[in-house]
């Protein structure tokens, strides 16, 4: 069986690392370094200094462009990975309209706003639906768009709207981050970018910031990394390293994240205190309406497994009240909950539990 036929959670678990060699650990440790050694002339040296590169990165990003099915570049965080595609593909000085989600990651719009305000660009938010995001772009330079969506967890068919954006001439770049490149692989569909947080699932351990942009055309990929290398918005080598190692149980964990969000589901569901249940198939990650703020905020006090945070994807399972955040229009009690890799029994029991006794 050669090594293209691998499904994509064995890919996953061998991506990026090199060929083995006795007595070579499988993964090599991360690179700590500012400068590398550089006598003479630095045309063709592999490192030249921590800004421009790091093997650590570097192995990083071959096993991310593995799973992406193009050129990967690694950034500090997943907003430093999409403000780099929105300044360095869109914000230029011959201004065209970029398309952006107004039910996404609600930083993405901000950003955006920020770069149309300085750089006269005129910022068109649109829902995550298909046919409006078809319709808004015309003459557009960049269309954004996140699916399954934050934290409404609305898709869109991502192949219709590439192929759209081509005959308008815009790039697309669609964020990954809920779906990860195992479930969905955006380049493939005809995107020109895929853009992840891997904060979340893909390192899935809530113990690190970072983000990549992967690219189907290398010259995306050149200029992202040109703007990595004048912003500084790069990622630690032990970053890199601790996401790298993070990959290899990934499949693993999405099963698990997505066969408790499924019995969760059948949970919710099944109840009339709750409404609005949502569950996008290809994420382990679910959302409902608690039916109002008081009542959201007592269930998340009352539950002793899921913990109250702002994160999703990780191995413990995490629930908010998203409308805490300004940025999110989502009813008063609508909550996003990350299923963790607990056992079902127990994450069902602890929701059911903290369900009833807030009635």
């Amino acid at each position: 069986m050669s090594r293209d036929d691998w499904t994509p959670g064995t890919r996953a678990v061998h991506a990026g690392l090199p060929d083995p060699e006795r007595g070579e650990p499988f993964l090599p440790g991360p690179t700590f370094a500012g400068p590398f050694h550089l006598p003479g002339d630095p045309e063709g040296a592999a490192y030249i200094y921590g800004r421009y590169g790091n093997p650590t990165w570097s192995r990083y990003e071959a096993a991310l462009g593995e799973l992406e099915g193009g050129p990967a570049v690694a950034f500090a965080s997943g907003m430093a990975a999409l403000t780099a595609v929105l300044y360095a593909l869109a914000g230029d000085d011959q201004p065209a309209p970029v398309v952006v989600p107004e039910d996404g990651y609600f930083m993405t719009r901000r950003v955006a706003a920020r770069m149309g305000s300085a750089r006269g660009v005129e910022v068109r938010l649109v829902p995550t639906d298909t046919d409006a995001i078809v319709a808004a772009l015309d003459g557009a330079r960049l269309a954004i768009v996140e699916t399954p969506s934050n934290p409404g967890l609305d898709t869109c068919d991502i192949a219709a709207v590439a192929e759209a954006a081509r005959a308008a001439g815009a790039a697309l770049a669609v964020d990954n981050t809920l779906a990860t490149p195992l479930r969905q692989r955006p380049l493939e569909l005809g995107a020109d970018l895929s853009v992840s947080a891997g904060t979340k699932a893909l390192t899935g351990h809530a113990d690190l910031l970072i983000g990549h942009v992967a690219a189907r055309d290398p010259a995306h990929a050149e200029a992202l990394g040109a703007w990595r290398r004048q912003t500084g918005s790069i990622p630690g080598p032990f970053e890199a390293w601790l996401a790298h190692r993070s990959l290899a149980t990934l499949g693993v964990r999405l099963e698990r994240q997505e066969a408790n969000a499924r019995v969760l589901v059948d949970v919710l569901r099944g109840r009339d205190d709750v409404a609005d249940v949502r569950h996008p198939g290809v994420a382990g990650v679910i959302g409902f309406d608690a039916r109002g703020r008081d009542r959201c905020q007592a269930f998340l006090a009352a539950c002793e497994l899921v913990i109250e945070a702002t994160s999703f994807g990780g191995v413990q399972t995490t629930a908010e009240r998203r409308a805490r955040w300004e940025g999110d229009a989502v009813p008063e009690g609508w909550i996003r909950l990350s299923p963790g890799v607990e056992d079902p029994a127990d994450v069902c029991a602890d929701v059911a539990d903290a369900l009833d006794a807030t009635r």
